[in-house]
């Protein structure tokens, strides 16, 4: 019975999965973000590549 109570402490101490669950919960705050700011998201990235099209445009004429 003593090492099972062992084994038991070992394992609220072992901290080898908290790397795993601190990354997940970054995954959701950021997929959160994208959700909440999708249209301002979408109008920079459109912004951006109108820019790269127009400059490459006036490369090419």
């Amino acid at each position: 019975m003593k090492s099972l109570t062992n084994m038991f402490k070992s394992f609220l101490v072992e901290e080898d999965g908290m790397g795993t669950v601190e990354i997940i919960l970054i995954i959701v705050v950021l997929v959160g973000l994208v959700i909440i700011f999708k249209s301002q998201i979408t109008d920079i990235v459109n912004t951006l590549f109108d820019g790269i099209t127009n400059k490459t445009a006036q490369i090419t004429n």
